[in-house]
């Protein structure tokens, strides 16, 4: 582990910027319903403009972790600062589909950059500890989905606008910005062990167990932030609370995170992630097949799911095959969110088809769309979405279901193994 006497300070200021991160998931996440009526969006307009910020993750998580050990981590987050203030303000005064593809996809820049020099700073200043502390950085994203569906939640109630809304990201934006400008960067964890970039890429391209991560990253990333962005359009039907289902999942997250370190020692991380896939399926079982209170149980069970999949990913990779480096933490975050972008344009597309096919035949959806609430029209249309959200969480379950198959051939490959040293051949 490097020494830094500011190494509280640098994890604090990276907590805040991916609280920022998670604000805007967790905001959109509240508003996004609403924008689709503002501005009058289908479901597939939608689920782009909400995977927009999932293209620009991984753009920007891939090409940062190749430049992050080049230009250092700390101009990599103030380029971050940059694109989320960007990606804030074109989003406050957008005015249709295009503005908000523009400005998401600006906040998925950023999004990402956060992550691409966050990552390797986090295992770097806590090399000895690194899954446990990936997970207490990682508790922040699911926190600030929390803070951010309640302030939605609760500034709508008392008729406070969306633009003020996502205007609210503005003050932890300028906090972390202002903390990474003053503060001192150590270099990369791989940087310190003499580990060149060439050793680093081979191992990145001639593992397999990497590319074996890599894969199952698709479906981690898949079964956790797809449904947790598309909870409140797929179940606001189902539950009036629909957008309070995301907030105790993330909740529970929050707090599952927050107790990692006993919780990998007694399991190791691979068999954290075994235990994680059962319940999201479980999880996601129940929010499919049930109604009413019992939804909430769902939300419960879900969250504990999920809530190890993304920083126990990283830190397996991190530990096991540790000269990966930057790049193969960074190569595992982009997979993940470039899995999201493809599932949520393709399950956006079939929840329109869905609903569709739920209208009486020949049926004009725009005139269900733009009917009056209370009229016939209007209770068709709700009916077909109470239907239609159900079945994309039923064929999302797929996913955490062969996670189960996969990670237990993990969790016994890895059975005797010990972990690797970094150092330089």
């Amino acid at each position: 582990m490097q020494t830094t006497p500011q190494r509280s300070q640098l994890f604090v200021a990276s907590c805040l910027a991916l609280l920022v991160t998670s604000l805007s998931f967790g905001i959109r996440a509240g508003i996004l319903g609403r924008l689709g009526g503002e501005f009058n969006l289908n479901a597939s307009q939608l689920g782009t403009i909400a995977a927009t910020a999932f293209w620009g993750f991984p753009l920007a998580v891939i090409i940062g972790g190749m430049v992050v050990d080049v230009i250092g981590m700390k101009k990599l987050l103030l380029v971050a600062f940059v694109f989320h203030l960007l990606g804030i303000v074109l989003t406050i005064f957008s005015g249709g589909y295009w503005s908000l593809f523009i400005s998401t996809l600006c906040i998925g820049i950023a999004n990402g950059t956060v992550e691409a020099a966050c990552n390797p700073l986090v295992a770097t200043i806590y090399s000895d500890n690194k899954t446990t502390k990936l997970n207490h950085f990682h508790l922040w994203f699911p926190g600030g989905i929390v803070i951010g569906t309640l302030l939605v939640f609760l500034l709508d109630k008392i008729g406070i606008g969306w633009q003020i809304q996502v205007g609210l990201m503005i003050i932890p934006t300028l906090l972390y910005g202002y903390l990474f400008s003053k503060l001192t960067f150590p270099v990369t964890e791989r940087v310190a062990s003499g580990v060149t970039a060439g050793e680093m890429y081979e191992a990145v391209l001639f593992t397999p167990l990497f590319w074996v991560m890599i894969v199952l990253m698709f479906g981690t990333a898949i079964t956790e932030l797809f449904t947790g962005q598309w909870i409140d359009v797929l179940l606001k039907n189902v539950s009036n609370n629909a957008i309070l289902l995301l907030t105790i999942e993330t909740g529970i997250m929050v707090i599952g995170r927050g107790f990692a370190k006993p919780v990998v020692k007694q399991f190791s991380p691979q068999g954290v992630l075994l235990i994680s896939a059962i319940l999201a399926a479980l999880g996601l079982y129940l929010l499919g097949h049930s109604s009413g209170n019992m939804l909430f149980v769902g939300a419960i069970v879900f969250g504990m799911g999920v809530c190890y999949f993304w920083p126990t990913m990283l830190g397996f990779v991190s530990e096991n095959l540790p000269r990966t480096g930057a790049i193969g933490m960074n190569f595992m975050g982009g997979a993940g969110m470039f899995a999201v972008s493809v599932y949520m344009i393709f399950m956006g597309g079939y929840y329109d088809r869905l609903i569709a096919g739920k209208l009486p035949l020949g049926a004009e959806i725009k005139q269900y769309n733009d009917a009056a609430p209370g009229t016939e029209f209007a209770k068709a249309l709700d009916e077909a979405k109470k239907a239609a959200g159900p079945e994309i969480i039923n064929a999302t379950l797929i996913i955490p279901i062969v996670l189960i198959v996969a990670f237990t051939v993990l969790f016994f490959y890895m059975r005797g193994r010990t972990k690797p040293e970094l150092k330089a051949v």
